[in-house]
């Protein structure tokens, strides 16, 4: 079970991005994670008329190590750690290591 999942927002703790907050995009395999707004890369891109694509400089988010991001607690304000609960049922949930409120 992974720690963090698409969709969680997760706030910048190292880097040239550092402070920045943002929904997950996607992964790229087991150890880079895309941020939305985190990262930005300019890339040059050829018109293509066929397929309605202007050129010109594109902006978009590159990948960055799973290891510089952590989730954000918005009760604290920061970034926090993931921990496993077992509930009564037997299903394991993802809680924040802080305050042991489960992650929704």
């Amino acid at each position: 079970m992974n720690k963090l999942k698409k969709g969680d927002q997760v706030i910048v703790i190292a880097g040239g991005s550092k402070g920045l907050k943002g929904p997950i995009l996607g992964f790229d395999g087991d150890e880079r994670v895309l941020v939305q707004g985190v990262n930005l890369q300019s890339k040059a891109v050829k018109p293509n008329p066929r397929a309605g694509i202007e050129g010109g400089l594109v902006r978009r988010e590159g990948t960055i190590h799973i290891s510089n991001v952590g989730i954000f607690n918005s009760s604290t304000g920061k970034a926090d750690r993931v921990g496993f609960k077992a509930l009564s049922d037997g299903k394991l949930v993802r809680v924040f290591k802080s305050s042991q409120e489960e992650i929704k």
